[in-house]
């Protein structure tokens, strides 16, 4: 668990933890969120759990030194936010990462299971440092950037020996296989990692990888589909296939653009596959990537317009 710290001064604690409505909540919540864990706390006056629950969930937000963000939403006035996020109980906590709601519970909860909740909301932010292996794995990086894809796995497995549970490391070698089309392999060694490390952000990004290397194997004709989809916008079936197809072909943004303008025709076909896929893409990029930043910034907007 990370070490939260001590010590934050009161002008510094007011910027970080704030009364939201439904006016500000884009820019304090989903924009926010893009950069750094925001805690959404719904809550009301009348409301008993609540009066204990959110000064625990000031305090630790406080002790985490900037690493986390608090919105407080009073349901009595903020109704139709609490409505889109099925708040049927309060208190109500979620995390928004990236402009999602990634974690959540109800009911008030002791305040070492609060630390622990903000901890594991900022370690997925985060990821873990891996210290003194760091300069192998960016040499490792540069490899499979160069296309040395090979000696890239190489460098990877020994990182491995030194510290066999560096998700960095386990995604490395993860991604160095799928450059080498050995996609079988890759899934044995993503099966592989240790527990402790399985729901790392960086083996979920080599998952959703992975699930796109897959799909690029069964994807069809770019002009084809795309004159399927010219012929017929509303053929939905066509244009999500074209954007499997432009991913496969390593046009992530046409392919975002393509899954956007289905999910605005018809967030709801096929049990909100356009919504899924787009959460693929965004996993398997780099979270600080513009098609990510962007891409999830139009999304949000969608779902909270």
């Amino acid at each position: 668990m990370l070490e939260l710290g001590q010590g934050q001064n009161p002008a510094a604690t007011a910027d970080l933890i704030k009364d939201v409505t439904e006016a500000d909540f884009m820019v304090e919540v989903v924009e926010a969120s893009q950069t750094v864990p925001v805690i959404v706390d719904f809550w009301a006056p009348w409301c008993g759990p609540c009066k204990t629950l959110g000064p625990a969930l000031e305090a630790a937000v406080t002790k985490a030194k900037g690493a986390v963000r608090m919105a407080k939403i009073n349901v009595d006035e903020n109704q139709m936010i609490a409505g889109q996020l099925k708040v049927q109980s309060i208190p109500t906590v979620y995390v928004f990462w990236q402009g999602q709601p990634i974690d959540a519970f109800q009911g008030a909860l002791p305040p070492s299971e609060i630390d622990a909740f903000v901890a594991k909301a900022i370690e997925t932010a985060g990821g873990d440092a891996s210290g003194g292996l760091d300069d192998a794995i960016e040499a490792a990086e540069q490899m499979l950037e160069e296309g040395a894809a090979v000696d890239a796995a190489q460098t990877f497995a020994a990182i491995l020996e030194e510290d066999p549970a560096s998700a960095a490391a386990f995604a490395g070698m993860v991604r160095a296989h799928i450059a080498m089309d050995d996609l079988d392999q890759a899934e044995a060694i993503l099966n592989g990692a240790p527990a402790e490390i399985s729901a790392a952000p960086e083996l979920e990004a080599a998952h959703a990888q992975l699930e796109l290397a897959r799909q690029a194997q069964n994807a069809g004709p770019v002009g084809e589909l795309k004159a399927a989809v010219d012929a017929d916008p509303d053929n939905h079936q066509a244009r999500f296939d074209l954007a499997q197809a432009l991913q496969a072909a390593g046009q992530s943004q046409e392919a975002v653009d393509e899954l956007l303008e289905l999910f605005r025709r018809d967030g709801e076909w096929n049990d909100g596959a356009a919504k899924q896929q787009l959460f693929t893409v965004f996993e398997a990029l780099k979270p600080n990537d513009p098609i990510v930043l962007n891409g999830r910034r139009k999304l949000s907007s969608m779902i909270f317009a």
